[in-house]
């Protein structure tokens, strides 16, 4: 997986080979599927480029259908379903092999002025009094660690708690709470598109965590089967992913082999920038 910010820049940069089609390179890695995020962010990028500034994306909305292949690239085919006066519609199909393995569908406004309201953030320690979760994987994993550091070095990730371990208070209203702050490894220019992306790759790799949090069980424990079902970002105010951003999660449910995992995202002071909805597999093998 990239190991820099400057290496998740060259994966957003997609190449046109056609009117409405993209292809995306693949990083070196360890997984044996393409990353969820990963294709969701290239195929944001392809669909955003087909629209006209000053839109800029608001909402993306998306189903993962089959496993990539990490070995070979995967071509981006943009439809443009509308262009109104103040919205455009994009639909993206994702493939490899000839067969569709992720859709997304996406929506762009021209900016606009208007009623202004916000969740508030809440009260947690800054990025500089939490602890590096890969300081705590190194405590707790030893070298089994390693190479989950490697694969993703491009991100940097404090830990703030969650209800079951601790950090967050356990609530039997939302026993599943998960909190980190999360950013990349490195600036990433000044593109809102890059940061927007960047974003979508890495809210795709703790989210569905926060529905095991009250089953004492990890994502990649070998007591389940896990995968990304659908993913939908809002995007609501300006930021950037190589600031420090507060991914608040909790998982209202889980049932039928399925998590479903919310989350706000806040800028450190305090303004909400995005909310992220995920539902998963999570399939219990003991």
């Amino acid at each position: 997986m990239p190991s820099s910010a400057e290496e998740i820049v060259e994966l957003l940069d997609l190449e046109t080979i056609d009117v409405n089609l993209f292809r995306g390179i693949q990083p070196d890695t360890m997984l044996q599927r393409v990353f969820g995020g990963q294709v969701a962010a290239q195929a944001l990028v392809a669909g955003a480029r087909t629209v006209e500034e000053p839109r800029s994306v608001h909402s993306l909305h998306s189903y993962f259908l089959r496993p990539g292949d990490p070995a070979v690239p995967i071509v981006y085919d943009v439809e443009r379903i509308r262009d109104g006066r103040s919205f455009s519609t994009r639909r993206v199909v994702a493939r490899q092999h000839g067969r569709p393995i992720y859709y997304m569908t996406l929506s762009s406004q021209v900016p606009e002025g208007g009623y202004d309201h916000q969740d508030r953030m809440p009260d947690v320690p800054a990025p500089d009094e939490t602890p590096e979760l890969g300081a705590l994987l190194r405590k707790a994993r030893g070298e089994r660690a390693s190479a989950w550091l490697e694969e993703w070095a491009s991100l940097e990730l404090r830990w703030i708690g969650d209800t079951r371990q601790g950090g967050l208070p356990a609530s039997d209203d939302h026993p599943a709470q998960v909190r980190l702050w999360i950013r990349t490894n490195g600036k990433l220019g000044d593109d809102p598109l890059v940061h927007q992306a960047a974003f979508t790759y890495l809210s795709d790799l703790t989210l569905l965590g926060s529905a095991l949090v009250p089953h004492e069980v990890d994502l990649g424990s070998k007591h389940v089967q896990s995968a990304s079902l659908d993913h939908t970002i809002w995007f609501h105010r300006p930021f950037r992913a190589d600031e420090w951003l507060l991914y608040d999660q909790t998982s209202p449910s889980a049932s039928g082999a399925r998590g479903l995992g919310i989350g706000r995202v806040f800028r450190e002071d305090g303004t909400l920038v995005a909310t992220v909805a995920q539902e998963g597999l999570i399939r219990k093998l003991d």
